[in-house]
């Protein structure tokens, strides 16, 4: 018999925002002021927050930490398209959505100095997981709430991140895979930020785009320009609904740069160029964003001023919270093994107590 052809496929790409600020008038969602202002507006705080941490780390006030900076028009407008319900799910560089979502500014001031009160978060509602250290395994948590929500006939969405390293574990594609044959209301996020710790994007997969990986599990696909707020708001709002109506997952490629370092543990100097990092600064989301809402008249320096001074006082706060001594039990990391105690973790907790009264452990 001869060969046929059976699929076909494509990869639509978006982009509505360019570097120099200027929007196709076409493809403009055109947002209200306040939600444009808004959405600036938690991007210039969570670039502050990035910033401070990074010289808190330095001066020997902050343990290590992976920076945000370059990927705020990523997880940002997604966390501001997402209901009450809705559940987030990132890795760990979405600080921005997690600020949205109503995670305080100390709780990842708390997390990078090594205290598990940092994933503690004040209302159980918000539907924030802690950070994802372990590469990949929280897709598989998504698809799991997902088809929770789906089961339940809440209405509910999981919204995952992961970076475009994530994408070669195992995690990522069994939880795309579920979501797929579940039809479950999941939209997956890749964050692709060109490497994978010191391994460019072209050494660690050979898939022409990373947003194809989601048509073999038989799901719509789109890559986006990741530095573009515009074109995430368009496109991640799009995939919520479709998962709020029933229609199943969607994967999402955002092209963007890792500014800064891996962690504050890495030297990007020694596996990429200062004119590769120079471009990059060049494109990056808060500038664009400015240059948008100056176009439109709805943003000047006065204001930026006044923004800047605004998040700096917050972030300072935030810091000086951090930093207040406080009286916090040295067991605590026990009640936060499971959701109700087990006797193999109190019998732990016993051996370590008794280890402090002996005098052979310090907290």
């Amino acid at each position: 018999m001869p060969r046929k052809q059976i699929a076909k496929f494509s990869v639509p790409h978006v982009q509505i925002l360019a570097p120099d600020g200027t929007a196709d008038a076409k493809l403009d969602p055109g947002l209200p002021a306040d939600t444009l202002l808004a959405m600036y507006r938690w991007m210039r705080l969570a670039r502050a927050l990035d910033e401070r941490m990074l010289k808190l780390q330095r001066q020997g006030r902050l343990g290590t930490f992976p920076p945000n900076a370059g990927q705020e028009a990523i997880s940002i407008p997604a966390a501001m398209l997402m209901r009450d319900g809705d559940w987030f799910v990132g890795a760990f560089r979405e600080l921005g959505g997690r600020l949205v979502r109503g995670e305080p500014l100390t709780a990842v001031l708390d997390y990078y100095n090594g205290w598990e009160e940092g994933n503690v978060l004040p209302d159980k509602e918000l539907r924030i997981l802690p950070t994802s250290v372990v590469i990949g395994c929280q897709i598989e948590h998504a698809a799991g709430l997902a088809y929770a929500a789906q089961y339940k006939e809440s209405g509910e969405v999981a919204l995952a991140f992961i970076g475009d390293g994530g994408t070669s574990e195992g995690g990522f594609h069994e939880g795309l895979n579920l979501a797929g044959v579940w039809r479950a209301p999941l939209v997956t996020i890749i964050q692709n930020n060109q490497w994978a710790i010191s391994i460019p994007r072209s050494q660690q997969t050979a898939s022409e785009t990373l947003a194809q990986k989601g048509i073999a599990y038989g799901m719509p696909v789109v890559q986006i320009d990741g530095n573009d707020p515009l074109a995430v708001w368009v496109a991640v709002g799009e995939a919520i609904e479709r998962a709020r109506r029933g229609e199943g997952p969607t994967l999402i490629e955002a092209v963007t740069y890792r500014l800064m370092m891996h962690t504050t543990a890495d030297d990007p100097k020694k596996y990429r160029t200062e004119d590769e990092e120079k471009r990059a600064w060049e494109l990056e989301p808060l500038l664009r964003t400015r240059k948008y809402l100056e176009n439109k008249e709805i943003w000047d320096q006065d204001r930026e001023q006044a923004l800047l001074d605004e998040v700096k006082a917050r972030v300072d706060a935030a810091v000086a919270e951090f930093e207040t001594p406080k009286e916090r039990p040295l067991d605590a990391p026990f009640d936060h093994v499971y959701g109700t105690a087990h006797p193999n973790i109190e019998a732990q907790r016993r051996e370590f107590l008794a280890g402090l009264e002996g005098g052979g452990a310090r907290g």
